[in-house]
């Protein structure tokens, strides 16, 4: 969407920096809230062991769940705005950095052990997003092309599609490929955010496919992902949400939506791109934080 003189040079500066801050406030919000939900699901579950169902019930008692919930919400909004400042290729690689932040919570609130490499791994997402923090343009302000609102529709629904067979899959592959498809859902979310015309008229968010795109890909997303996490290894599932919520969604950005670097760092962009992902993906095991230590350990031996 374009912001006329707002995206001129005197107005640079402010814009991407309030548009990291937002994208970084968002991965702190959801990494923290991974942490205190698990806390609160542990809790519930040590009272009396249940059903999936009736433990999220008692979890809705827990105020950290109620407080994970609240930081969800809060993340969910900051992305939005990060989204309409800065470009998507940055706000993809923040998001995937909230592993790191649920890695460093659980260490301090769960007491769970993190390896040198996975400290090193923490490392690495803090320069790659400085990295791109550095290297990023102003979100891009070409509106894309007109099919682009219902390719991303398209793709919501073979989303969904996918979370209804999921369940199917080989047992192999099904953990992996419900969260690449996971990844994808979100992925129609971030790029939506920018096909939206118009947020302040209810007339036109009625008649925008990208509006019915980013409800379809964020509810199907939501369901791949639990469906992931419960079937099969945690470290497959997000690996392939980090993977598919990542590069499509920057690709978008750039091809078609004109999201740019600063002059001359582009390659600074590129690594820092790159060097974030790697690391999220290093961290890949903290998409669903364990509940103990010694879970932990297990989990990463059975990965």
């Amino acid at each position: 969407m374009a912001r006329g003189p707002l995206t001129g040079p005197s107005f640079y500066c402010p814009y991407v920096i309030f548009g990291m801050v937002c994208a970084l406030g968002s991965a702190l919000c959801y990494g923290t809230a991974t942490v205190l939900q698990a806390m609160a699901a542990r809790a519930a579950a040590a009272t009396r062991p249940s059903g999936d169902v009736v433990l999220l019930l008692r979890a809705l008692r827990h105020w950290r769940y109620l407080l994970g919930l609240a930081l969800d919400g809060l993340g969910f909004g900051l992305q939005i705005v990060a989204l309409e400042l800065v470009p998507i290729y940055a706000v993809g690689a923040a998001l995937a950095a909230s592993l790191a932040v649920t890695a460093v919570v659980a260490a301090w609130l769960l007491g769970i052990r993190l390896s040198r490499v996975e400290w090193t791994a923490v490392a690495v997402v803090c320069a790659g997003l400085a990295m791109l923090g550095l290297a990023s343009g102003a979100e891009g302000t070409e509106p894309g092309p007109g099919w682009l609102d219902w390719l991303m529709l398209g793709t919501a629904g073979a989303v969904l599609l996918l979370s209804a067979v999921g369940g199917r899959l080989p047992e192999r592959a099904r953990a992996g490929t419900l969260g690449l498809g996971a990844g994808f859902g979100f992925g129609v979310v971030e790029v939506s955010v920018r096909l939206v015309d118009e947020f302040s008229s209810p007339a036109a968010l009625l008649t925008d496919p990208a509006v019915y795109a980013l409800l379809l890909g964020g509810g199907a997303a939501f369901l791949l992902l639990t469906s992931a996490l419960q079937r099969g290894s945690v470290t497959a599932a997000t690996a392939g949400l980090v993977l598919g919520e990542t590069i499509g969604p920057a690709l978008a950005g750039v091809v078609w939506l004109g999201d740019r670097t600063r002059p001359g760092l582009t390659w600074l962009a590129f690594l820092g791109f790159a060097v974030a992902v790697a690391g999220a993906l290093a961290l890949s095991r903290f998409g669903e934080a364990p509940s103990t230590p010694d879970a932990t350990e297990a989990a990463h031996s059975a990965d």
